[in-house]
């Protein structure tokens, strides 16, 4: 069945800003993707295309769409709806440096995705067994990572640490893990309200908070799990994304709400010793994306008990993931950072052959498009990343995993669950953290 209309549209993101829709057609099938876009962005990612200027604060899409729309028609009417390689290809000769965009990371993503789902419609199949297929591996359903708290660059810097997360390593399902992460962000909200420090929604669905240190926060956030009834880590945990990045100012590490400026050993001594305090399980970007001999020496740090999860360092590259990828236990999978679905194919395959597991992620800016809860079990990813459990762009994902859970367990698939994060401290004893030792609760 062969592509027969590209159709691009302007449409908009969760943070009110145009982005890219694309459509592809292959007589009957349709598919359709929208591109997520970040805020916190590493340096090697496939780089997006805007118009500048004063419009929409330069980040409208119209003039990029009026150029590249012709140039995708040209380009891929006639092709093979179910040949992704070689529709991914051809956008890669229209984009030949991903780093200086012709056309922009935000048109090849979209319309890569848009030809899956078309693909899949053209075969009858869900994309979750499409991408599945392709690639040959078993389908599985990740274990959620979920916002709680916002900070970094998703809430104006209220906090340093970016993300801080949770996972239900107890769960025995999607379904469970859901509802003991909402249990969680409730009791959150509620503690925040009580000591007056609940601010708002954060970019990503978590709350907005205000404190006045960053221990002060990740001391809430435990509290919060406790206060929910569950144990920590064993059965919920939290994940940290420094996005470490983000507080380098050239020279150290700026740790505004803490009042400290840290060189790298100094910043793997405070992030160990929060590894210490609190049931972390997982750590993405510790160190900035510069510094792959840091983040090494603190994935040596806490070997045993935590995941370290390379974000900005390896930007979805299968070349990074060759060559530095042993910094870390776990990489991070945003197709937006690549560019295309096969590119982004290539860097899952060199995250398995270097012994990593994967978690596929979602966007600060993003929408009702649901391509990455699909990806994430057609991939087989142990983790999946799209915010938190509020605001409709974050629940569409959350809610289509549900009910890919029900095809996947009635077709005989199983839940990754505490296997998602091997090697960490998942299951202490009952007690090891049922009391914050920094003093501040």
């Amino acid at each position: 069945m062969k592509v027969d209309d590209v159709i691009v549209r302007r449409v908009w993101d969760s943070r009110g800003r145009p982005t890219v829709e694309v459509e592809l057609r292959a007589g009957a099938a349709i598919g359709r993707a929208i591109a997520p876009s970040g805020a916190s962005t590493g340096r090697g990612e496939a780089a997006e295309r805007r118009d500048g200027g004063s419009r929409l604060g330069g980040f409208d899409v119209s003039d990029v769409l009026d150029h590249a729309g012709p140039l995708l028609r040209a380009a891929l009417v006639g092709l093979d709806i179910n040949d992704q390689a070689a529709i991914d290809r051809r956008l890669r000769e229209l984009e030949p440096d991903k780093h200086h965009p012709m056309i922009g990371a935000n048109v090849t993503i979209a319309t890569s995705m848009a030809a899956a789902w078309a693909g899949a419609s053209a075969v009858s199949r869900p994309l979750w067994r499409h991408l599945s297929d392709t690639l040959g591996g078993p389908a599985r359903l990740p274990l959620p990572e979920i916002q709680i708290l916002g900070g970094g660059a998703h809430a104006d810097g209220r906090l340093d640490i970016q993300d801080l997360l949770v996972v239900a390593p107890g769960a025995s399902s999607v379904v469970q893990a859901l509802e003991w992460t909402a249990e969680v962000y409730l009791c959150a909200g509620a503690l925040l309200q009580e000591g007056g420090r609940r601010g708002g929604v954060a970019d990503e669905g978590g709350w907005w908070p205000r404190f006045d240190s960053n221990d002060d926060a990740l001391a809430l956030l435990t509290k919060a799990i406790e206060r929910a009834g569950y144990e920590a880590p064993n059965q919920v945990a939290i994940a940290l994304d420094i996005a470490a990045s983000q507080l380098w100012d050239g020279a150290r590490y700026q740790l505004r709400c803490d009042h400290v400026a840290l060189d790298g050993p100094e910043m793997v001594t405070t992030l160990v010793g929060w590894c210490d305090r609190y049931p972390i399980v997982s750590v993405e970007d510790p160190l900035a994306e510069h510094d792959a001999a840091g983040v090494s020496a603190f994935t040596r740090a806490v070997t045993g008990r935590v995941q370290v999860v390379g974000d900005d360092l390896l930007v979805t590259d299968a070349a990074l993931v060759r060559s530095i990828g042993d910094s870390v236990t776990t990489m991070l999978l945003k197709p937006n950072q690549a560019g295309t679905l096969t590119e982004a194919a290539a860097a899952l395959a060199a995250a398995r052959a270097a012994g990593l597991t994967v978690i596929a992620s979602a966007r600060s800016g993003e929408s009702e498009d649901v391509t990455i809860a699909h990806i994430a079990v057609g991939w087989g990813t142990e983790g999946l990343k799209v915010g938190s459990i509020t605001r409709g762009e974050r629940t569409a994902k959350w809610n289509e995993l549900l009910r890919i859970e029900e095809a996947v367990v009635a077709s005989g698939g199983s839940f990754v669950g505490r296997a998602a994060l091997r090697g960490t401290a998942a299951a202490p004893q009952a007690d090891q953290w049922s009391t914050p030792r920094n003093g501040n609760e």
